[in-house]
């Protein structure tokens, strides 16, 4: 989702779109190239964007960066027509949106994979965690369950699924589990810190908590081929999926030097840029979003 930014709905804290958005092409209208096209992001500071901005302005394209503060709100936004695209999710996590909401955003391009950690300022090894004590992760459906297979790994936690995509916290074996484990709004982990053992922070809070993803004492394997659901990707309305100007904007993203390195930067050298097939991660969504509906029953 990340993943990074892995660098996948849930109760989030209801927080206010960003004011003042200008009004922008709406749903099923393609943008020209002359528009300014509105980009969704958490974590405009990071690095990537601002080379961004510059790469796209070298081609003629005019885009505006906009920053909001979690996970609940730019899908919703790029539904309504009040952002063109939006980069801040994995499959995963678009899949869940597009299955609880009714809706078929659709990704037109991958940016990269993060591993999504589990970090402390008590314990300096997941080894020491002791027996009892309280682990936070992501309340987001997409993130927990990936949070709590980065538990299981860790040897956290037994989950009686064996763990899946849509593993939550009823499928904590307790009786087998040495810790127990609490859902937080997903920017709030990093100040739960003092109060629990240890908490899965995803990568856009790691560093605006005062961490270094060298900090992580636990984390899942970004290169694993079944990691695919959890690429980060650019997503628009599914209407304006072969809008030129958006095709190559991903294409400037993913093949510019200095966007690259500015997202490699962002993630503190954890993140790992890929360029997956569309037709890949179209069938990705598709398959999770078949599971997805399944699991909702």
């Amino acid at each position: 989702m990340a993943l990074r930014r892995t660098k996948l709905i849930a109760a989030l804290a209801a927080v206010p779109l960003v004011l003042g958005l200008a009004s922008c092409a709406s749903a099923g209208e393609a943008s020209s190239a002359d528009d300014v096209i509105k980009i969704g992001v958490v974590g405009k500071a990071d690095p990537q964007w601002a080379a961004f901005e510059t790469a796209a302005e070298k081609a003629g394209i005019d885009i505006e960066i906009v920053d909001f503060s979690d996970y609940a709100q730019p899908n919703p936004a790029t539904t309504e027509g009040e952002l063109d695209l939006n980069q801040f999710q994995h499959i995963v996590y678009l899949a869940d949106y597009n299955v609880s909401a009714g809706e078929d955003l659709t990704p037109i391009g991958s940016t990269a994979i993060y591993p999504l950690g589990l970090y402390s300022t008590k314990y300096d090894d997941v080894a020491d965690i002791k027996e009892g004590e309280t682990v936070a992760v992501p309340n987001d459906a997409s993130n927990q369950a990936r949070g709590l297979l980065v538990l299981q790994s860790a040897g956290l936690i037994t989950l009686k699924s064996g763990g899946t995509i849509f593993s939550d916290l009823a499928d904590i074996d307790e009786a087998k589990s040495k810790v127990k484990v609490t859902a937080l709004e997903a920017s709030l982990t990093p100040t739960s810190l003092p109060d629990v053992a240890a908490a899965i922070i995803n990568n856009d809070f790691v560093e605006d908590a005062g961490l270094t993803f060298s900090d992580a004492i636990a984390k899942d394997d970004p290169t694993d081929p079944n990691a695919l659901p959890y690429v980060n990707i650019f997503a628009t309305r599914a209407d304006d999926a072969n809008n030129e100007t958006y095709l190559k904007l991903v294409d400037i993203f993913q093949t510019d030097a200095d966007v690259q390195a500015g997202l490699v930067e962002a993630s503190g050298g954890t993140g790992v840029p890929v360029v997956t097939p569309v037709a890949d991660l179209k069938d990705s969504l598709a398959k999770v979003e078949a599971d997805t509906k399944a699991a909702k029953g």
